[in-house]
């Protein structure tokens, strides 16, 4: 089984150039991937999909090095300015850098919840649908928008971060919170990334009492577009789950999913969407 972590950030300190507010950081010092590969490698993960960090200042360059430098191991997903007109030629040039899959796109902040339907976004929507672009978006708040948007280009992937959830929502609160997350999976166009799981639960690995809720996000959805990751650097600064139990939660505790159904979820569903074929070394593994 090759395990694939659906999204997680690498960052450096900020520069001169390059200057953002340190204290917006999940943690303390910056991730690099170089570190990350030992985490990657400790944990049992095989390859991981970088996301240029909103707090870092959204930079691409060193997600782009990363991948670059070990392209088996890492691609990327970009933000790009849909605010800006420079925003279509982004876009438009997106795949041509090597590593890059597609684009990220946020909804969640206090000046972007509205650009999905204040007309912001609309020339975004039919280019990406055309060029073959998957998107992943944090949209915790916008699910009807995130349907009608999956309804109007049924060709278009549209990858739901962290189970479409808002902050807060845990423990008894999870089930209720994921309702709407639920109601898109009707869309064959729309999938989930299972990110953040273990900072959804206040109790001790394995988490137990949040089983039953994603087995119902898992079912509505079905293995192949439910993807397991982490967002690694949160998890860590907001839970004590360490890396490799974030793994096992999955492998080793949770009884409904089968070897099947843990092959998709673990990394074969997001290889197959994006699309990231498996390199050469890793298909002899398999």
């Amino acid at each position: 089984m090759i395990i694939t972590d659906s999204g997680l950030h690498v960052w450096q300190a900020p520069t001169p150039e390059k200057p953002w507010n340190i204290a917006k950081a999940h943690l303390k010092d910056p991730m690099s991937y170089e570190d990350l590969r030992v985490r990657m490698k400790e944990a049992g993960v095989d390859r991981a999909i970088l996301v240029p960090p909103s707090f870092a200042g959204s930079y691409p360059e060193y997600s782009l090095e990363a991948a670059a430098k070990y392209p088996e191991q890492f691609a990327v997903m970009s933000p790009i300015p849909l605010n800006k007109p420079e925003g279509r030629k982004a876009l438009e040039n997106l795949l041509r850098q090597p590593g890059m899959l597609g684009v990220r796109l946020t909804f969640h902040h206090e000046y972007d919840e509205s650009w999905i339907r204040d007309g912001t976004a609309d020339w975004f929507w039919p280019v990406a649908e055309k060029m073959n672009i998957p998107v992943m978006m944090n949209a915790p708040s916008i699910h009807k928008d995130v349907g009608q948007v999956a309804q109007r280009y049924p060709s278009l992937r549209l990858i739901l971060d962290h189970m479409g959830r808002q902050k807060g929502m845990k423990d008894e609160k999870l089930g209720p919170g994921l309702s709407q997350t639920i109601g898109l999976a009707k869309y064959p166009n729309v999938f989930v990334k299972l990110t953040s799981t273990p900072s959804c639960s206040s109790e001790s690995y394995p988490y137990r009492n949040i089983h039953l809720h994603l087995q119902r996000l898992i079912e509505a959805f079905g293995p192949r577009r439910c993807f397991w990751g982490t967002d690694l650097s949160a998890m860590l600064s907001r839970t004590k789950c360490t890396y490799r139990q974030a793994i096992t939660m999955f492998t080793e505790e949770m009884d409904f999913l089968s070897k099947e159904d843990l092959e998709f979820v673990m990394g074969r569903g997001l290889a197959e969407c994006l699309p990231w074929p498996l390199a050469p070394n890793l298909v002899s593994r398999t």
